[in-house]
């Protein structure tokens, strides 16, 4: 099927902030927009993440829509299939299934300067909109790392994120690498099944209790009797998440006493004092992602279990060790970074999303044919988090600076939609043709994303994170302040900011 079509908004993924732009348009009756998504289905994150043990780290009723709130979580932190079920569910009763284009790629949007249009050709063929909402996040391409040799491995790997239910691993001999966030995840599950497991860490993460529970029969029937009890446990979750940002500002006595949290918690899970050096990070607290996990340390305590304190560098060549493990089709011998080799019938790759450089960047072309990905050539930049000089009414959404070291996500997103539907109002109201914010705003934005960045643990905690440019060092994922600050931000959409244009057509 394909279709050449004009619409006046294009929102490009269907994950949580491709869902809930179109959930707004829909409720406020613009009924001109299209949603495409490149896989069979929408969901996002939660749709590509199926890894044993997978889940949100976010409290159930803070990770969802403040406008579609869920009494029927079962848990205080959701595992991905509930979560998945619950967009599913947000896209069929919310009415967005006749909107939703899926198997629709796209594969080139060109600002029209003559019409004052973006022109988006697809997988499924062509669209003309008025106005273009990138909504494809920033954990949807998964980072391979540099390992020598990888494709030359005699046996199995893949990604976390596009993991083979197909193989079991059984009484296989298995290389878990990475120790983030799904690592921690996957590894309790996985020691079950395998024979033997070595977790390769490059550097060890600060971990701190979970105290997941499922949700007792009693409460899930008062959440679903009195909305507004939902309501206070949203408001009360995301005021104690909130809390936790003094610590990223390196207050004290907050960061002292969050990293003892985290340092207790170790000493608790592991009493072998020389594994336990080997689990103890050698960077400040909230420099990289604070994990959570009842059961990680627990797990890397098992017998059959050895933790490589250093990365996975290279697969041993071809008959290596011929005769002694080796097969045809490759090498089973795995060296890591510290020169220590293993056996392994299958490789995980637990490591992360290419986040600061996406590649959906390369098929977007603005004023002056200029490509995203030149715009973005020094790390990612936006006004209000949002919009891009050179780019007229096109929003990014879950993109440069838009993420959160200490709450949730959905937050970010809703207040980003906010001020998407004050643009799409404005520009209504105006009657210009189309908004291209100025080079000016964007610069003196990010001047002030730096001010409130420069002595927060991202950029002074003595650690390398996905969340600050590779090449530049800037922090360019994160708003390195409060999420009730970025709502204050985006509160208000000021015109001054932007060139209003006329059409040419």
């Amino acid at each position: 099927m394909t279709e050449d079509r004009e619409v006046d908004v294009l929102i490009v993924g269907a994950g949580f902030a491709g869902i809930g732009m179109g959930i707004q348009l829909a409720r406020r009756g613009r009924n001109s927009f299209v949603i495409i998504e490149q896989a069979d289905d929408v969901g996002g994150t939660w749709r590509d993440n199926r890894y044993p043990g997978v889940s949100c780290d976010v409290p159930s009723h803070l990770y969802s829509f403040s406008f579609r709130p869920n009494p029927n979580w079962s848990r205080v932190f959701a595992e991905g299939g509930e979560i998945h079920a619950y967009l599913r569910e947000c896209v069929a009763e919310e009415g967005l299934s006749g909107r939703l284009r899926l198997n629709c790629a796209l594969e080139e949007a060109a600002w029209d300067e003559g019409r004052a249009r973006w022109r988006v050709r697809t997988s499924r063929g062509h669209f003309t909109a008025r106005s273009l909402v990138i909504a494809t996040g920033r954990l949807s391409e998964p980072k391979i790392p540099a390992i020598k040799n990888l494709d030359g491995f005699g046996g199995r790997w893949w990604h976390s994120a596009r993991w083979n239910a197909k193989v079991s691993l059984v009484g296989k001999r298995v290389g878990l690498i990475g120790t983030g966030a799904s690592a921690i995840q996957i590894l309790p599950r996985l020691v079950t099944e395998a024979s033997d497991v070595v977790v390769f860490q490059r550097s060890a993460p600060y971990i701190l209790p979970r105290g997941d529970r499922e949700y007792s029969r009693e409460e899930m029937e008062r959440f679903a009797a009195d909305p507004s009890t939902v309501t206070e446990l949203r408001e009360s979750l995301f005021e104690e998440a909130e809390r936790g940002f003094g610590a990223r500002q390196r207050r004290h006595p907050d960061i002292d006493l969050l990293r003892q949290r985290a340092l207790d918690h170790l000493t608790a899970s592991v009493p072998d004092p020389e594994l336990r050096r080997r689990l103890m990070p050698d960077y400040e607290i909230g420099c990289k992602r604070i994990l959570f996990s009842d059961d990680y340390y627990a797990a890397l305590r098992r017998d059959h279990v050895r933790l490589e304190s250093t990365s996975l560098a290279r697969i041993a060549d071809d008959g290596a060790r011929r005769g002694t493990g080796g097969t045809r089709g490759g090498s089973r011998v795995v060296v890591a970074a510290g020169g220590a080799s293993y056996e392994l019938d299958v490789l995980v790759l637990a490591t992360g999303f290419n986040s600061t450089r996406p590649s959906i960047a390369g098929h977007i072309r603005g004023r002056w044919s200029r490509m995203l990905s030149d715009e973005w050539r020094n790390g990612m930049a936006a006004h209000a988090s949002t919009t891009v000089h050179g780019f007229p009414n096109m929003y990014v959404l879950d993109g440069p600076n838009a993420a959160l070291g200490h709450n949730s996500a959905i937050y970010m997103i809703e207040t980003q939609v906010g001020y998407v539907l004050h643009a799409l109002d404005h520009l209504q109201d105006s009657g210009a043709a189309a908004l291209d914010v100025t080079a000016e705003a964007v610069g003196s934005y990010m001047n002030d994303i730096d001010a409130m960045a420069r002595d927060t643990v991202w950029t002074r905690g003595g650690c390398t994170s996905w969340y600050r440019d590779e090449r530049t060092g800037r922090v360019t994922l994160l708003w390195p302040a409060s999420a009730t600050s970025f709502a204050e931000r985006l509160a208000t959409f000021a015109p001054a900011e932007y060139e209003h244009l006329d059409s040419r057509g």
